[in-house]
């Protein structure tokens, strides 16, 4: 195939639009740019001969019931004649309609097609291409919309009857046309688009003409009208056709629709067009079908079958409209794999079913058949389905159509279904864009928004559609039906649903069977589940691996598309046939993560490490790292944060022993979403094995020395570990002990030159004993030489001296050298922080120096032996720091020449520490004794330079000295041996300032220096151009103003500067400057000539200087009461104006001199500019006619204008002005009728005429001569119009019309009344001419108008106007005479509401006729017992039924009811109310017992309870024996109050609370919970019992419990509390060990002995009865073991373990005596 963007070689067939697959003449979302009139644009036609088969003109089709055939005669000549159409049969058999008028062009020409005068022209050569062609505007049909204005119809006019007319076409110009020349017949093209149908209404045509050769044929332009007819106009004898096509009716938004583009060019190899030719077979002899056929056009023919068609594989377009195919048949069509568009319209085709899957088919028309649905194979590339004029019914079977865009089902009978459009979305999806050519309704959108997911496979399999709000259970209903023969036998099917699903979140599907009771079924039903993902129309869905259980997790890609679940029920061994479920389309996540499932994983034993492990879903969010963290909880206490534990690893530690541990998690996306926390409690931490490690000695193997041994224990708490030190033999080599119970050892004489051995053997709190560990020492060394008391003596103050003393063992004080240190701290930590401040010398005493003070100093003391050896060295620090001396001054001084200018420098010597910022000032003096004034800008400065100001005064320097921590001290002042001198005078600089002009003022610049200066003397100097020098008599002063006699000079000036005390310094000569020039020209003088007045003329006068006088600047301007000026003319006078009144007049004037020089200018501004007089110039009234307002010509003169006084008289006759100048006397036919200079002739000034008296007033309120203006015609009445049109309603179906009557005088008015429809259709309705109307039959569900047409009194006929549409008229609407409510007001219970109808025949017949629905709502009071009854309604409940619930309990309940009828209207409501609600009989179900079945559980009992508030209910917790009916109690602690039972024969007690924690004493019994409802008014219900399994060991105890046992004995490290006084909780300091010996035979528990007592029993006993053991509810460390009455001991243990260890050993020991054995119970095998 050509590229895309060329037009095809031949256009599909004509067709209605319904064929049509795209748009044409625009882009496919564009609308049609023009509107045109309804006319028509006849062209002339030409004649020609008939040409070959080769140049066949095709053919143009019209559409409507009835089309129009002609057929073109001519000879050959060069002329242009009319021919008359001939009417014939239609190719459908449809009766004609008015042909059209085809304008033909020679192949030749190029001239211009016909064109409308206000519509587009087109024109082109032969070989314009399609798409040139499509850009031509086509004209779009008008049609009335509801409240809209037509073309031909103004204001709701309706001048014309509103049935049908014919179009009257307005005569055009006809094109000429040159003669086609023999052989090569003209070939036209023609596109008109026709408004209406046979029914007669007008029409809007226009035709376009186009020329086409045999070589270069341009494609047919098909556009189809709603609700026509196909038709063809071929005359089959011949061989020249004229085409016609029609315009849709439709709305303004409308659409044409082009054919997709197949190929630019085709030969005739490729092509072959038999339209016409009464083909029946297509293996019939001469039609020549190739396999390279791509264009085949066989419509309006005789086939019936498709038999042939296989050998064209390649080809794109088929044509096989208007044949006689009529049913299935379609089988060959399966080898056209290359098929893009296929037309089957006007046939009488039943079904598509055998139509094939046709890859490539972009365009279907199946328009005119007789199909009564679509069903058919999928179509994965149909565009355009085109379907009207069908028996179409259902939706059943509809196929699968991916990228369909436009679908048209016009004229079918399923238009009558509601909401088709929107059924119509569900089966086609997203990419449906047009339904029917019309855009998609968005209300049609939103509802289709509501159905269910899987509708649209509902639709296919025939389901009925129905309103959104019951289809959710309709097409479950519909879908169980459906899978009803594959359920398992005895289950039903509740529901088949999907959670709505979001990205990166858990998507559960629910199935649930419910089984049926009355049958007996032995296996379980087990449900498979396989995920699938398909596109938006829940269609071509693809298996998801591994996506089998019954949650599945929405990707990022699956996003917008569609979830679907098959469910396979297994019963037994048998599969059965899956069921489905579809979901609503994946949305985006929220970006708010969320904990799915947390646990905690690795063995909780200290030391080991544990890991909190979530399961998260990130919902859309970006996986990030959660936040962690570790609580510990000990017994019966809150959690605690583990401080540092917030990483997902958490390593046991201590502290966790006997504690559960909580691991929370917080996932946060990398966004920093944070989504809710969770968390994850683990079982009690174990102690591990006692041992210990890193064992060490710490301390210096030197005699005298103690050394310590240490070591990290680890296991549980730490109980009372053995120590041993040992002694390496000097000739064997062995280790002897030699210290025992102490980890410290002091090193003796014997030590030395041996190694010491540490033992450490870790022994934990139960007394368990681990492995031991040893380190050995290093060899012990004799003592060096060492110092003792060392201390330091002296002051410690900056500059004293200290000494340091102590007394030295081994070695000689005289030996011993001493070094110093100084340190911030006050402690000695590490000799790296000390800093020298000496060297290391024999010398004891040292001197403070500065950089120590505010530091501590350290001696470093090393004995030394006199040979040289040195011992350890010894520190020693001073008790305090370094004090310094208060800051002082030891000298102050100033130096320096006391003259003016030169600079004094201060120096001072500071001592105390380190300086900080001292206070340096200098002062002046007046006498040496006042205190001085602070000279501040040299504050802080050391150095000062002497002033003008400080001449004959002292100067002194003040210091006042501070430390750099702030201490101040005393000051101290220095002042200046002498009084400041002045300097000599003399002058640093001189200069002259001004320009050398003449006229300028020049003046001195100079700088004098030497105290304060005197009466200095100037002199001005004059020098010519030859260097002679003169004095300027009288110029004495420090300013000089040149003058003419100083033009063509230089000047220059001296100064001699002289001091107050007369002192001279030498003379100063400045430069010259010149030569002096001329100066500029100046205006001296400038006023006004002339009057201050409106009117008036004004001119100046000025006078000039500087030179020739040349062409001088004047300027003109306006300034107002602001300030701002406006620029006048430039002349020399001015005429003052209106604008010029209260404003001011500025005149500027500029000389300028002959040559071109200007001077500054001048100004002058006058006074305020006086109004003239007021004065009426001219004053015109116009031509004047009824309610159309007269504005007066008149032109004012004097200053602002006032409101000035007008009059309006009315005469009958034409006055002369000066009648009206003076109306003293009355005059009774001039008559005043207005006072403002505007007026509006009313109805009494028709026909007379009008005079307008005008006295001209000036703002000032003073007034002028006043004139007159007379009309110069009559004034003419107004058009006849009405206003304001409006019904009324006088009673009861009997309407009133009124309106407005404007334009003369009323004459017979013409009335009238109209009828519109809810289409928006108005009719006329006949015979009411009056301005009342009664209501008929025919009325209701519709809207009346009222027109009114005005006729004037003199027969002017006016514009009809309409009223408004009045509300609908409705009959009598339903009522609710009463409403009842059926069922008792108690909790549980179902009340009815049941409404009663009135007996009235008009109530009684519109219930019948015109119900439609009866809503339901119920409503709850706000309070229990509310007096005022204020009721808030129930959400959910609209049903005409409902169950009270437990809040409802004390609320009144109300009921309403309203009806609506069939055109939306809705009764009254009716309500009716119950009193207070009851509550129901207290019970309880679903009562169970939750727990994990071990002895070291915590159980909890839940139950659902019903009947009232639940009050303080009744919970007992007994033991029941496996097998025996009888409940036994259970003795201890009870945790909230005491219960008796009658249960069985005898009372029992039991635990009471809503939780049971079990012990070792539940072992082997069932727990019995028995729970008694209670109302919270004390109203009882009957009780309800719940049991668990028999509670079973915990499998790490029974283990243990398992070895012992096995081994036949065992001992068991416990304590025993030796304080048998009375007390709330034993202490740990009363507790003694003991060890508890039990075997096969007896028990017993001994005292261990120690270092002065041997080991003894303190009870010993077999097991014969009544030996027991007791355990402690409240105490779960603890047990007792009685013997008998008199021999019985209270043992502790560390842990609970440890407690059942032993209790449930010493029970299996003695289980011979007891009458349920506990080895079943533990499972051991005796």
């Amino acid at each position: 195939m050509d590229p895309p963007g060329k037009p095809s070689e031949e256009p599909a067939a004509k067709t209605d639009l319904s064929e049509s697959p795209k748009q044409l003449w625009a882009e496919s979302a564009k609308p049609v740019p023009k509107t045109l009139k309804s006319s028509v644009i006849s062209a002339g036609k030409l004649s020609g001969s008939a040409g070959s088969n080769k140049g066949r003109m095709e053919r143009k089709s019209g559409f409507g019931s009835s089309t129009a055939r002609s057929t073109l005669f001519g000879s050959g000549s060069s002329r242009i004649s009319s021919s008359v159409a001939v009417i014939r049969r239609n190719s459908t058999g449809g009766l004609p309609e008015k042909p059209s008028i085809p304008a033909l062009k020679g192949a030749n020409s190029g001239g211009s097609v016909a064109e409308k005068k206000s519509g587009p022209s087109v024109s082109g050569p032969v070989t314009r291409s399609l798409p040139e062609f499509r850009k031509s505007p086509l004209p779009s049909v008008i049609t009335k919309t509801k409240k809209a204005d037509t073309v031909s119809s103004v204001d709701r006019s309706l001048r014309k009857s509103t049935s049908s007319e014919a179009t009257k076409h307005d005569p055009v110009r006809k094109s000429y046309m040159k003669p086609t020349l023999s052989g090569s017949p003209a070939y036209s093209k023609r596109i008109s688009s026709s408004s209406l149908d046979s029914t007669g209404s007008s029409t809007t045509r226009k035709t376009v003409s186009k020329v086409s050769s045999p070589s270069a044929r341009s494609p047919s332009i098909t556009s189809g009208l709603r609700g026509g007819s196909l038709s063809s106009s071929l005359d089959r004898s011949s061989s020249l056709s004229g085409r016609r096509k029609s315009a849709t009716l439709e709305s303004r938004d409308s659409r044409f629709i082009v054919l997709p583009q197949v190929e630019v060019k085709a030969g005739d190899e490729v092509r072959l067009d038999l339209r016409g030719h009464r083909v029946r077979s297509l293996n019939a002899n001469g039609l020549n079908l190739s396999p390279n056929l791509e264009f085949l056009y066989l419509r309006d023919n005789l086939l019936s079958t498709l038999e042939g068609i296989e050998i064209v594989k390649r080809v794109k377009v088929l044509d096989l409209s208007f044949n006689d195919f009529k049913g299935p048949g379609f089988e060959p069509l399966e080898n056209c794999k290359a098929l893009q568009q296929l037309y089957l319209a006007g046939n009488q085709i039943t079904s598509l079913v055998s139509l094939p899957q046709l890859p490539n088919l972009e365009f279907l028309s199946v328009a005119q058949n007789k199909l009564k649905s679509l069903s058919m194979a999928s179509q994965p590339r149909l565009q355009v389905l085109a379907a009207s004029k069908n028996k179409i019914s259902t939706l059943k079977g509809f196929p699968h159509l991916p990228v369909l865009e436009n679908l048209r089902v016009e004229e079918n009978p399923i238009l009558d279904m509601p909401h088709l459009e929107a059924a119509s979305i569900l089966l086609v999806g997203p990419t449906l864009k047009k339904f029917n050519d019309r855009d998609l309704s968005r209300d049609e959108v939103a509802i289709a928004k509501r159905y269910p997911a899987h509708t649209a496979l509902c639709l296919r399999d025939g389901w009925e559609f129905c309103r959104p709000e019951h289809a959710a259970d309709s097409t479950f209903r519909f879908l169980v039906e459906q899978w009803k023969d594959r359920m398992p036998p005895g289950y039903l099917l509740k529901e088949a649903s999907i959670d709505k699903p979001y990205e990166d979140d858990a998507c559960r599907c629910h199935f649930i069977f419910v089984q049926d009771r009355t049958l007996s079924i032995d296996s379980d039903l087990v449900l498979k589940y396989q995920w699938f993902i398909g596109d938006r129309t829940a269609s071509n869905f693809m298996a998801i691996s591994d996506a089998t259980a019954e949650v599945y997790w929405p990707k990022h890609a699956d996003i917008d598309k569609i979830l679907k679940v098959e469910c396979t029920p297994i019963l037994g061994e048998t599969e059965y046939p899956s069921i489905f479920a579809i979901s609503s389309p994946v949305s985006r996540g929220t970006g708010c993560p969320k904990v799915l499932h947390l646990d905690v994983r690795g063995e909780l034993v200290e030391g080991n490490i544990i890991r909190g492990h979530a399961e998260v879903a990130w919902c859309g969010g970006t996986p990030g790292k959660g936040v962690a963290s570790w609580l510990r909880r000990k017994w019966n206490s809150s959690p605690m944060v583990i401080v540092g534990a917030e990483c997902e690893e958490y390593q046991l530690t201590l502290d966790d022993i006997d504690s559960s541990l909580v691991f929370m998690y917080t996932p946060v996306t990398e966004e920093g979403v944070k989504g809710e926390p969770q968390y994850a409690i683990t079982d009690f931490v174990k102690a591990a094995v006692p041992s210990v490690n890193n064992v060490r000695i710490i301390g210096d193997a030197i005699e005298g020395n103690v050394i310590k041994g240490v070591g990290t224990y680890f296991g549980g708490r730490e109980g009372p570990s053995k120590f041993e030190w040992l002694r390496e033999h000097k000739e064997n080599g062995d280790f002897l002990l030699v210290s025992t119970g102490t980890s410290e050892y002091t090193l003796v004489n014997e030590d030395v030159g041996q190694r010491l051995a540490f033992v450490y053997i870790p022994i934990n709190f139960e007394g368990q004993e681990g492995e031991s560990a040893l380190v050995v020492s290093q060899v012990v060394k004799r003592a060096p030489p060492k110092v003792t008391n060392l201390k330091i003596i002296g002051d410690l103050r900056e500059g004293s001296k200290v000494t340091v003393t102590g007394i030295v063992i081994g070695g000689s004080e005289g030996s011993s050298r001493v070094q110093w240190f100084k340190t911030s701290s006050s402690m000695l930590k590490d000799e790296s922080l000390l800093e020298a401040v000496s060297t290391s010398k024999i010398a004891k005493a040292f001197r403070v120096p500065l950089g120590v003070v505010g530091f501590f100093i350290v001696a470093k003391f090393t004995p030394m032996t006199p040979d040289g050896e040195s011992g350890d060295a010894a520190y020693v620090i001073s008790e305090r720091a370094v004090e310094t001396l208060p800051p002082s001054l030891n000298f102050l001084s100033i130096t320096g020449d006391y003259s003016e200018g030169e600079i004094l420098t201060a120096s001072y010597g500071y001592v105390g520490g380190h300086e900080g910022k001292s206070i340096c000032n200098w002062y002046l003096h007046q006498v040496e004794t006042d205190s001085g004034t602070l000279i501040p800008e040299v504050s802080g400065i050391l150095q000062y330079r002497i002033t003008k100001d400080t001449i004959g005064k002292f100067i002194s320097f003040k210091c006042i000295p501070v430390r750099d921590d702030g201490t101040v001290g005393e000051p101290k002042a220095c002042m200046g041996t002498e009084r400041v001198r002045s300097g000599s005078p003399r002058l640093l600089s001189l200069q002259i300032l001004g320009e050398a002009v003449e006229g300028i003022t020049l003046s001195v610049d100079k700088k004098y220096w030497g105290g304060e200066e005197g009466e200095s003397v100037f002199r001005w100097f004059r020098t010519s151009s030859d260097g002679t020098h003169s004095e300027i008599k009288g110029a004495t002063t420090a300013s000089y103003m040149l003058s003419l006699d100083d033009i063509g000079f230089f000047i220059s000036v001296s100064c001699e500067p002289v001091r107050n005390d007369w002192a001279r310094g030498p003379i100063v000569l400045s430069e010259q400057i010149g030569p002096i020039i001329s100066g500029p020209p100046t205006c001296h003088s400038l006023e006004f000539v002339g009057s201050m007045v409106e009117g008036q003329r004004l001119s100046f006068v000025a006078s000039y200087s500087g030179g020739e006088r040349g062409n001088c600047i004047i300027e003109w301007f306006r300034v107002k009461s602001n300030g701002v000026k406006e620029k006048l003319i430039a002349e020399e006078y001015l005429g003052l104006s209106i604008e010029d009144v209260g404003r001011y007049i500025e005149l500027i004037y500029t000389p300028v001199r002959n040559d071109g020089m200007r001077g500054s200018p001048a100004s002058i501004k006058s006074e305020v500019i006086a109004p003239g007089d007021p004065m009426g110039v001219e004053l015109i009234i116009p031509d004047c006619c009824e309610a159309i307002e007269i504005i007066p010509q008149k032109t004012y003169f004097g200053g602002e204008e006032g409101d000035g006084k007008y009059v309006w008289y009315r005469s009958k006759d034409r006055l002369h002005e000066s009648t009206f100048l003076d109306l003293s006397t009355s005059d009774d036919d001039v008559l005043t009728c207005g006072n403002t200079l505007k007026y509006t002739p009313t109805l009494e000034d028709v026909g007379a005429y009008l005079a307008l008296y005008w006295v001209p007033t000036r703002a000032d309120r003073k007034c002028g001569k006043p004139l007159v203006s007379l009309s110069n015609n009559q004034i003419s009445p107004a058009a006849p119009l009405v206003s304001n049109v409006r019904v009324k309603e006088l009673s009861s179906g009997i309407y009133s019309g009124e309106g407005d009557y404007f334009g003369g005088y009323e004459g017979s008015s013409l009335f009238s009344w109209y009828r519109e429809t809810n289409e928006g259709t108005i009719v006329l309705i006949n015979g009411a001419n009056s301005r009342t109307y009664e209501v008929m039959d025919p009325d209701y569900n519709c809207r009346l108008l009222f027109g009114y047409t005005p006729v004037r009194s003199d027969s002017v006929v006016g514009e009809l106007k309409l009223s408004e549409p009045t509300d609908i008229i409705l009959p009598e609407l339903p009522k609710i005479e009463m409403l009842a409510l059926a069922g008792k007001a108690v909790e549980g219970d179902v009340l009815t509401a049941v409404e009663v109808i009135p007996k009235s025949e008009i109530q009684q017949h519109v219930w019948g006729k015109y119900k439609k629905d009866v809503k339901y709502q119920w409503l709850s009071s706000l309070d229990i017992e509310d007096s005022s009854k204020s009721y808030e309604r129930l959400s959910s409940q609209h049903s005409c039924s409902y169950k009270m619930r437990l809040e409802d309990i004390g609320r009144f309940l109300k009921c309403e009811c309203i009806v609506t009828d069939l055109f939306g209207r809705s009764s009254e409501p009716a309500f009716a109310e119950t009193g207070p609600i009851l509550p129901g009989i207290p019970r309880i179900d679903k009562l169970e017992i939750e727990g994990r079945g071990f002895h070291t559980n915590l159980y909890a009992v839940r139950g659902t309870y019903s009947g009232g508030k639940e009050g303080k209910s009744k919970i007992q917790w007994l033991r029941s024996m496996v097998g025996s009916p009888d409940l036994i109690s259970i003795p201890g602690h009870v945790s909230l109050h005491s219960l008796d039972w009658k249960i069985g024969n005898g009372d029992q007690k039991g635990e009471i609370g809503r939780m049971y924690e079990a012990n070792v004493d539940d072992v082997g019994y069932r727990l019995v919970a028995i729970y008694t409802p209670i109302r919270e008014d004390g109203f009882e219900g009957q009780p309800v019992s719940a049991s668990t399994d028999p509670i079973a060991v915990e499998p790490d105890v029974l283990k243990e419990v398992k070895q012992k046992i096995d081994v036949g004995a065992v001992k068991f490290e416990v304590l025993c509390d030796k304080d048998r006084s009375a007390k709330k909780v034993p202490g740990v300091g009363t507790l003694e060990r003991r060890v508890l010996e039990v075997n096969r035979k007896r028990v017993k528990v001994v005292k261990p002995g120690s270092k002065t007592s041997f080991p003894t029993t303190e009870i010993r006993g077999s097991y014969a009865p009544p030996f027991h053991v007791e355990t402690f509810r409240n105490d779960q460390h603890r047990l007792r073991i009685v013997v008998d009455s008199e021999n019985e001991v209270d043992l502790m243990v560390q842990t609970r373990h440890m407690r059942d260890v032993i209790v449930l050993v010493i029970r299996g020991l003695a289980q011979r005596f007891n009458s349920t054995s506990l080895n079943s119970l533990l499972k051991i095998e005796t």
